[in-house]
């Protein structure tokens, strides 16, 4: 008998499927991966986002004399 008839006895239903993160929580590995691409994109668009409206208020908003209220 070979490993992989060995193993698809010993898994039964279970063969084949992909492996859970947590035993508990419906979510396979690959699908938490992906999750923690989407996310980490997410925060560097978040990041490069705040970069931009940081040099805008610093550098832009005083040449319009936003910082002048009287």
């Amino acid at each position: 008998m070979g490993e992989a008839k060995r193993r698809k006895t010993a898994l039964g239903d279970k063969y084949g499927q992909e492996a859970r993160l947590f035993p508990w929580l419906p979510i396979s590995k690959s699908q938490g991966e992906q999750f923690v691409k989407l996310t980490t994109k997410g925060a560097w668009i978040g990041i490069g986002l705040l970069v931009v409206w940081w040099l805008t208020v610093r550098f832009v908003g005083p040449t319009f004399g936003w910082w002048q209220i009287n």
